[in-house]
């Protein structure tokens, strides 16, 4: 009967030890658990925020609305573009003496021209009576009228100011 209460003892304790040690693996997977609970109430929003799916589904539609304004935006700067092209803004002014007897250079030849070269040439000859005004069209910086070595000018450097 010693043996069988050795046995009964071994059994005993190693029974008790697989006790303590599924009591210690219970305690772990509670730790856990807990753990878990926690992080899923995160996921979950807490009661009064959004939960995790709603917050990211939120945003991906505050992003694609995003998208939209900048595609608008993107457009009109595009418009804004071509009507700027065409705006008279690259602008030469030549100021002259077109008589030797007057000082001053009083007279001028004004180029406004827009991104393409095309726009007018504005000549202002003033003399000692009178003062005449010409004004002549200008197509890819080149003019159908003749043109004086100032107006040549004038486009000119209103056609470096493109560059």
């Amino acid at each position: 009967m010693l043996l069988d209460r050795q046995t009964a003892d071994v059994v005993a304790l190693v029974g008790a030890g697989l006790g303590a040690l599924g009591v210690g693996l219970g305690a772990v997977a509670s730790i856990q658990l807990v753990r878990m609970r926690k992080a899923y109430g995160v996921l979950q929003g807490g009661g009064r925020r959004d939960d995790f799916v709603t917050a990211v589904n939120r945003h991906v539609g505050a992003v694609g609305d995003l998208r939209s304004e900048v595609a608008g935006v993107q457009d009109s700067v595009a418009r804004v573009r071509d009507d700027l092209a065409d705006a008279l803004r690259h602008v030469a002014v030549v100021r002259y003496d077109a008589f030797p007897d007057m000082g001053g250079r009083l007279s001028f030849s004004a180029a406004l021209l827009d991104d393409g070269g095309d726009g007018l040439v504005l000549t202002s000859i003033n003399g000692r009576t009178e003062t005449r005004t010409y004004a002549k069209g200008v197509k890819a910086g080149v003019s159908e009228h003749q043109l004086s070595p100032e107006e040549d000018q004038a486009i000119a450097f209103a056609s470096r100011s493109r560059s």
